[in-house]
């Protein structure tokens, strides 16, 4: 059995421990709430963006982009993203182990390390994608940390540009998608050639409205997820009509308001990582939070249970040589 110092030592460290990871909680949750803050603040945009594109593709159904042309492929772009420090349980790991699998099936399509080239967002994938020898595009070394609206603008324009130049003929972007503070979902989805219906009607529901973390609320929130519908938009939309006049034409203003869908799809998932990081961190260290607080309570067990026994071993002691006397 630890000694009555050993076990007075450790339970001095637990506790210093707890204070560390009960501060990085609360600073994640104020991070969290800033992000979401961002994300909601982009909301207006992306409704509005979204109900242009879907009214025009309902009165011009069959307009084609050149965004939207299917290729061979050949050559691969992967934009993932992930963040630039530890600490936020599976977050990093499970976002690595997401391209590796994308890596894997490319290679199993005949494309080579040269024929992919990773557009690493955040610090932990940059260096993985280093370890492992891949081709790496890393501009932005700090875009994890401080989300940018302008950087992200430049990315996909540049991975735009590429993709009409034909030096890509695949783009794919990794990252999570903010559901609520406990429930983040790792996704994988196409970004060129894009499928304009497809990620207009995708799922973009988010829980902005509480940054909560414990173990019992998280499950009822993804309880709560799983049997609640998403909600219906409570307009249809409905094709333009003639007192409507759209200039040069419908088509060219597609063409021109793709590259801002791009540019807002980027901005959007970096938003969305950004906010499942510091929920990640946030349950992480509540979680370690919780563990400090059983450990501390079976060590002062422990440490109470020694003192007895030490006292009993002294009362013993005296009592045995009063009889013996």
């Amino acid at each position: 059995m630890a000694s009555l110092k050993e076990i007075k030592t450790r339970i001095a460290s637990v506790q210093s421990t707890r204070k560390i990871t009960s501060a990085m909680k609360m600073v994640a949750s104020s991070k969290l709430h800033h992000a979401q803050n961002a994300i909601e603040s982009m909301l207006p945009y992306e409704a509005m963006l979204e109900h242009i594109l879907k009214t025009f593709l309902v009165s011009t159904p069959d307009t084609d982009t050149p965004f939207d042309v299917q290729r061979p492929v050949k050559r691969v772009a992967l934009l993932v993203f992930s963040s630039s420090s530890s600490l936020c349980g599976g977050f990093n790991a499970n976002v690595i182990k997401l391209m590796l699998q994308a890596i894997a099936e490319y290679h199993a399509m005949g494309l080579t390390d040269k024929d992919i080239v990773i557009y690493p967002i955040g610090r932990k994938v940059a260096e993985k994608a280093k370890k492992c020898g891949y081709t790496c595009v890393y501009p932005y070394p700090n875009l994890a940390e401080k989300p940018n609206s302008e950087d992200c603008r430049n990315i996909a324009k540049e991975l735009g540009q590429k993709w009409l130049d034909g030096e890509f003929d695949r783009v794919e972007m990794i990252y999570h998608h903010f559901k609520s503070a406990g429930s983040q979902i790792l996704q994988r989805k196409n970004f060129l050639p894009i499928d304009l219906e497809e990620e207009l009607n995708a799922d973009t529901e988010r829980d902005l409205s509480s940054n909560v973390s414990s173990k019992a609320t998280q499950e009822y929130l993804k309880k709560k997820g799983e049997s609640t519908a998403r909600k219906s938009d409570t307009e249809a939309v409905v094709p333009l009509n003639d007192d409507f006049i759209v200039e040069p034409d419908l088509q060219t203003v597609l063409r021109t308001l793709v590259p801002k869908l791009l540019h807002h799809m980027v901005f959007t998932a970096l938003l969305d990582s950004n906010a499942s990081e510091h929920a990640a961190r946030m349950v992480a260290m509540q979680t370690a939070t919780d563990n400090a607080d059983d450990l501390l309570r079976s060590l002062h067990l422990q440490y109470n249970k020694s003192r007895q026994a030490a006292i009993t071993s002294e009362l013993l002691d005296i009592v045995g040589g009063t009889v013996n006397n």
